[in-house]
């Protein structure tokens, strides 16, 4: 009889996506409704829980014996679940490497060990081959761009810890580095001043659950003096690819990156 978990919920999308990569996307009895990788999940499993908010007793109703959670966004059901006797893991995954350390988790949960490693050497051989890419074309050019990433337009929100180290990872430079390592978006809160002192070569907006608007950015008091804004250097990564703490984000947000960087 096995005892990993047989019957899990995942309340976030890139749990999803790791389980079903690993091939046991069988376990899953519940989702979030936010879950967006892969596309068959939304078909196939039942959405049971938003993501802040929803009703305890549709997840209980799965008879979980695993429920997955994402940091202290999810803190206060990983709370009620706990009460409820249910058995959470919380990832609070904010950087590269937790992302890949999430994987490898994953996979001990799930007695697959062998195939997370699998996917995280992938992961790694992909991020090497981005940085090599990205050395030569330093070394071609004599320069980085400066990059201002932009998670959140009212108010300014700058980017997550895991989309700056992708930006370094690119050859890019994020000019707000230093708030990136917080984990709480309070504290990453620049001035419109501020972005337009920093004088960024490329914006990059990643709008969570809404288009990215370059026009309106363009339009902001000031910000026509920007580098960015006076090239045109404004670019479109979706959320659901750059600000999913999974995989996907390095299999697809990585080589956007590297895109745009090299226009």
């Amino acid at each position: 009889m096995s005892r990993t978990p047989q019957r899990i919920v995942c309340l976030t999308t890139e749990t999803v996506e790791v389980l079903y990569a690993l091939g046991e996307q069988d376990r899953i009895v519940g989702i979030s409704g936010y879950t967006v990788r892969p596309p068959q999940a939304r078909k196939e499993k039942p959405k049971v829980f938003a993501f802040t908010t929803g009703d305890i007793d549709k997840i209980l109703a799965t008879q979980p014996d695993l429920v997955l959670t994402f940091s202290d966004l999810q803190s206060e059901i990983s709370r009620d679940l706990i009460k409820a006797g249910v058995p959470v893991y919380a990832f609070n995954t904010r950087s590269v490497e937790d992302i890949l350390g999430m994987v490898e988790t994953l996979g001990r949960l799930v007695g697959a060990e062998a195939k997370a490693l699998e996917i995280v050497a992938g992961l790694e051989a992909q991020i090497a081959n981005a940085r090599a890419i990205a050395a030569e074309r330093v070394a071609r050019t004599g320069k980085k761009p400066r990059v201002y990433f932009e998670e959140w337009d009212e108010p300014l929100i700058s980017g997550i810890r895991w989309a700056s180290e992708l930006i370094e990872i690119a050859g890019g430079e994020d000019i707000f580095a230093e708030q990136a390592r917080s984990p709480l978006a309070k504290d990453r809160r620049p001035t419109p001043e501020d972005v337009i002192a920093r004088a960024p070569d490329i914006i990059i907006g990643s709008w969570c659950g809404k288009h990215f608007r370059p026009e309106r950015v363009a339009a902001r008091p000031g910000w026509e003096s920007i580098p960015a804004v006076n090239t045109g250097k404004m670019h479109e990564i979706k959320s659901a690819i750059i600000l999913t703490p999974g995989p996907v984000a390095i299999s697809e947000g990585l080589p956007l990156l590297l895109d745009i960087f090299d226009l």
